[in-house]
């Protein structure tokens, strides 16, 4: 069978198991929707694939994905249609469900995903870990969405399916991050491993998986999916969408967006994080912060 050729990512399969790996490393893996469109494409050429029984998702370099790429432009021959140019809140959905629908490949397609993530898993890096089936994670990796303090809000609600109200409530109001190991303590993620054993953990999964019955998987799989369905999860990811396009009228929105047309994005980002210090929560015990914002590590 001849491999599929892709530019911003690679795919491999093996033993059981299709890995993708998103391939920007000089962007830390941020999202664009060339990229995004060739995940979805990798997907479901590993559901059609009979020899693959689970999907491995990771990132090169030094994250598992650093969020959207805000920098991207999408490359467009002139074919004489007026296209949507992003400008009011119905294009704005548009293009935000353009983006989802891609992600949402993971959780609609019948072979269990497993999110492999190292490093930053940030904003958008976030939105599609958490379309994964399963999460496993380095204890150092670093999670979170701090862009929601001034550029919008989660088009991907799947935070509350897994760590419930309250603490998607305390992430997303504030935007600070968890380290791995706080983030499978509040189920955010199924777990967390010291980073030298994250590979070897997410192989034996996925060898574990590749002796099941491909089609037992699908079976299994989907009517836990259908589960969350009942509970509005595909509805609510729809209304998270166009709660974003709100979201971005803000006049914090409005106002960070500019400030990054006039003034570069590296230093928007650091006036709105600089009040935060290091941006961490503690899930045990009290947060203790120094002069510099930054955690107090306790006895």
């Amino acid at each position: 069978m001849s491999t599929p050729k892709f530019e911003h990512i690679r795919y491999e399969t093996e033993k059981g198991r299709a890995r993708i790996t998103l391939n920007r490393p000089e962007k830390r893996n941020a999202l664009s929707i060339d990229l995004v469109e060739e995940l979805r494409d990798a997907l479901w050429e590993a559901d059609d694939d009979k020899s693959v029984h689970c999907v491995i998702l990771k990132g090169e370099g030094s994250s598992f994905c650093a969020g959207y790429d805000l920098t991207a432009k999408r490359q467009r021959t002139d074919d004489g249609i007026e296209r949507r140019d992003g400008r009011g809140i119905d294009n704005d959905a548009w293009s935000i469900e353009r983006f989802q629908r891609s992600l949402r490949t993971l959780t609609e397609m019948h072979k269990p995903s497993i999110a492999q993530i190292h490093g930053n898993c940030l904003a958008g890096g976030t939105d599609l870990a958490l379309f994964c089936d399963i999460l496993i994670c380095s204890d150092n990796a670093n999670i979170g969405y701090s862009a929601l303090r001034n550029m919008g809000a989660a088009p991907n609600q799947m935070w509350l399916y897994n760590c419930g109200p309250q603490w998607t409530k305390r992430l997303l109001l504030t935007g600070d991050t968890l380290s791995g190991k706080d983030a499978a303590h509040i189920g955010l993620v199924l777990k967390s491993v010291p980073e030298e054993y994250l590979e070897n953990e997410v192989e034996g999964l996925a060898d574990r998986l590749s002796w099941i019955d491909p089609e037992m998987l699908s079976a299994n799989k989907r009517i836990i999916n259908i589960g969350m369905e009942l509970m509005g999860a595909q509805v609510l990811q729809r209304l998270a969408a166009e709660n974003d396009a709100r979201a971005h009228t803000t006049k914090a929105a409005r106002g960070v967006f500019k400030q990054i047309a006039t003034e570069g994005l590296k230093a928007a980002l650091q006036t709105r994080d600089a009040p935060f210090g290091d941006s961490r929560a503690r899930v045990l015990g009290p947060e203790l912060r120094d002069e510099q914002g930054r955690l107090i590590e306790l006895a």
